[in-house]
């Protein structure tokens, strides 16, 4: 049986990923260190949603080097209780959303699109039924 376990990429300030994703909902699960010829190499740091263990995976590679967005990557969803008051944690960070929340069609929710602190897309859903 095929068991969908988690998403990772890269980050570069493992704290401001942290408070980004917990304003979202994510539950920080834990971290562990990849330790290679016995050098730290990279800290991978869990998040949880839900029931939904382990489901995010930030990388942080402690030898500096920077990353290049793919094109390929469009982004992830995540739905939210409440848009509204999500959008206000993100903002207390100085995250704005791309553009003022929308729906996409007639009785749709309402959605909008902000940058985690490494400028990867995530589409915010709203579950409150506003």
């Amino acid at each position: 049986m095929t068991r969908y376990l988690h998403t990772m990429y890269r980050i570069t300030d493992p704290k401001r990923s942290r408070t980004f994703y917990e304003a979202l909902g994510f539950e920080f699960s834990g971290d562990f260190d990849i330790v290679r010829n016995g050098e730290l190499e990279a800290t991978n740091y869990f998040f949880s949603v839900g029931d939904a263990k382990d489901v995010l995976e930030l990388t942080f590679n402690h030898d500096g080097r920077t990353y290049d967005m793919g094109s390929a990557y469009g982004h992830i969803a995540v739905a939210v209780d409440d848009l509204d008051e999500a959008l206000g944690r993100l903002k207390e960070q100085g995250i704005e959303p791309e553009r003022e929340p929308y729906r996409v069609r007639e009785g749709g929710s309402r959605i909008c699109f902000v940058r985690d602190p490494d400028d990867y897309r995530i589409e915010l859903i709203d579950r409150s039924g506003k």
